[in-house]
């Protein structure tokens, strides 16, 4: 692949190594115009179709490059690696549709040559908490990737979704810690027209455990009525509405500050916070979180 892209093209190219993305976006560097990128593992949705269009918004018609790669190292034992779902022609059908200028998608060997890589990023210790805690080294592996991306794409512009909010602030942390130059931006979380958040791992879902999984957001839902009167009360209405379902098996239920450290013990009225939740449904993990506004009504 030799060819490079064209600002506003509407076709959307495709680089399998690090050699075809650098030529594809050889132009846009030595021209100084803005790169976008969003970062996925593929099986792409409504959610991550959002992305590229905030993408598309930041760059204008600065070329909007999108990665598809199914990152091993921020998998653990037993996880669902070797089932997650790989859908190229699909994801580049939607990427298509959206304008998106560049799709890279590498092998594991083009990602990591030589096997796992023997320097890696510590996340520190905001990746020991919430999914942290039940997935040791999870994060690590998502923040080592998602620098070897930002080295290979050399975006100006980063979209990563609000749904994965503890991803989001270790990765807006790495940017800002090691000066990567990359602007972090969040998006809102996409949800079904029931409230369930876009995720790749709904699939999984049976038709039953799909109506089990509105349950995460209509506690949440709940929790923002309720934040009004208070942190306690927020979490109190989260958790009546968890108990009406028998099928969530609630790993965690939690209210923080904006960047995920703990609240003062009594907050000022129209305190910024955030709710996050994560749960089983059948074999699903599933994640969400909401913002709150402690003691005000919304």
């Amino acid at each position: 692949m030799t060819a490079h892209i064209v600002s506003g093209s509407a076709s959307t190219q495709l680089a399998s190594t690090r050699e075809e993305l650098a030529k594809l976006l050889d132009s846009a560097r030595r021209d100084g115009t803005p790169v976008g990128f969003v970062p996925t593992m593929g099986a792409l949705h409504e959610g991550h179709a959002s992305l590229m269009r905030v993408t598309r918004e930041r760059v204008g018609d600065g070329p909007v490059v999108v990665s598809i790669f199914v990152n091993p190292l921020q998998f653990g034992a037993g996880e669902d690696l070797d089932r997650y779902p790989r859908t190229l022609e699909a994801d580049l059908e939607v990427c298509e549709r959206e304008g998106v200028d560049v799709v890279f998608a590498p092998s594991v060997d083009e990602v990591y040559p030589g096997g796992d890589p023997q320097v890696t990023v510590a996340p520190g210790p905001l990746a020991d908490v919430l999914e942290g805690k039940t997935r040791p080294g999870h994060f690590g592996g998502v923040l080592t990737v998602v620098a070897k991306l930002f080295g290979l794409v050399k975006p100006d512009v980063a979209v990563f979704g609000e749904k994965d909010y503890q991803q989001l602030t270790l990765i807006r942390r790495m940017s800002a810690d090691l000066c990567l130059g990359v602007d972090v931006v969040g998006a809102p979380t996409q949800r079904e027209p029931d409230g369930l958040a876009l995720s790749s791992r709904n699939r999984y879902l049976s038709p039953e455990q799909r109506e089990e999984a509105t349950t995460l957001s209509r506690a949440l839902y709940a929790a923002q009525v309720e934040a009004a009167h208070g942190v306690e009360a927020a979490l109190q209405a989260a958790r009546a509405e968890l108990r009406r379902s028998k099928g969530v098996d609630l790993d965690y239920l939690v209210v923080t500050d904006p960047a995920l450290a703990a609240l003062p013990t009594e907050p000022e009225p129209g305190t910024e916070a955030r709710i996050l939740i994560a749960a089983r449904v059948g074999t699903t993990r599933l994640i969400d979180n909401m913002s709150l506004t402690i003691g005000a009504s919304r």
